[in-house]
């Protein structure tokens, strides 16, 4: 650990009350120039510290992107993440397919500030927010699965930011089938989840989970034509905590409903939190356009419709709209 890592991490832990300079210095057995230089670099990086004499170094509320800050709202049950965090990217996707071509592990968690060529299913790019304003990350598992279960982790994301939402805010968190999470009618993130087939094995070797939550963007924000359909987690522009909190529960909630898929599928939660079971949708198959009733999701994660022409049409994959709000 850096000594600028191993300081922040102590000025975290003891964030609205002052350390001393000396005190921090004896923790890391480092002199405490050492620990000025760190404390000076971590300001210039946006973290809010104030130094006063006599009391020390006190860490006020930044929303900076750390993997301390994360770290440090992890459960214990959740595993040890290698987090790598950058300012700028493209698509942190397709950034983490390459780290993972060239050896990252398992549980590496990609995390920008701004992504700038923002990707939803079917290769389309849609709004991308300024600087801070959005949590956008992706998450590589080495899964050596099957097809069919891959299904799952989109399921299963959609699920533990639904929840972590809520741990936030008092409003009710839904999903639109199959990726799309929603506050009030509006959605607030999507999700991106692709494999890496293992061709020797036949089966998936590694699956990116890639989601990009609107955090802090106001009304006024979005542009014109997304006002009425889009929403963030804090609409009025102020977070009640920082991204690192956010991301942190996230994660805990995936790992939990990972490790207890056996015991407890998050398929009936994902059901209970539907946006379309029981409302009309339309949808285009086999290129024909199509409407229907959403009756239920199957445990492969499936959408279960019935035709208005009284047959009944399974859909692995694929948009379907709704056609009333």
């Amino acid at each position: 650990m850096s000594t600028k890592s191993a300081v922040l991490t102590i000025l975290l832990e003891n964030q609205g009350t002052p350390i001393s300079g000396e005190t921090i210095a004896t923790k890391l057995s480092l002199s405490r120039t050492a620990i000025w230089k760190a404390i000076n670099e971590l300001k210039k990086e946006g973290h809010h510290i104030e130094s006063v004499t006599n009391q020390g170094y006190t860490y006020l509320a930044s929303d900076v992107l750390t993997a301390e800050g994360i770290n440090l709202y992890l459960a214990p049950t959740t595993p040890k993440l290698s987090i790598q965090i950058v300012d700028e990217l493209e698509s942190t996707n397709q950034t983490l397919k390459k780290m993972a071509i060239d050896g990252a592990p398992t549980n590496t968690l990609l995390l920008v500030n701004k992504q700038t060529k923002t990707r939803g299913r079917f290769g389309r790019e849609y709004f991308a927010v300024d600087s801070g304003q959005g949590v956008y990350f992706s998450l590589l598992l080495h899964a050596n699965q099957q097809f069919s279960e891959v299904a799952q982790y989109t399921l299963i994301t959609a699920v533990a930011i639904a929840r972590a939402i809520e741990h936030f805010q008092d409003r009710k968190v839904m999903i639109k089938w199959v990726n799309d999470v929603f506050i009030d009618q509006q959605k607030v993130c999507g999700i991106l989840s692709e494999a890496m087939t293992d061709v020797e094995t036949q089966t998936i070797g590694s699956v990116i989970i890639g989601a990009g939550t609107n955090y802090t963007l106001t009304m006024e924000d979005f542009p014109e034509e997304l006002r009425h359909k889009a929403t963030s987690v804090f609409p009025d522009g102020y977070a009640k905590v920082s991204r690192n909190q956010f991301v942190a529960t996230f994660l805990n909630e995936f790992y939990q409903l990972l490790a207890n898929q056996a015991t407890q599928p998050v398929i009936d939660e994902y059901r209970e939190r539907s946006l379309v079971l029981g409302r009309e949708v339309t949808f285009t198959y086999n290129r024909q356009p199509c409407k229907g009733t959403a009756t239920t999701v199957n445990d492969r994660g499936e959408l279960v419709v019935n035709l208005d022409n009284g047959e009944q049409l399974t859909l692995s994959s694929g948009e379907i709209s709704l056609t009333s709000y």
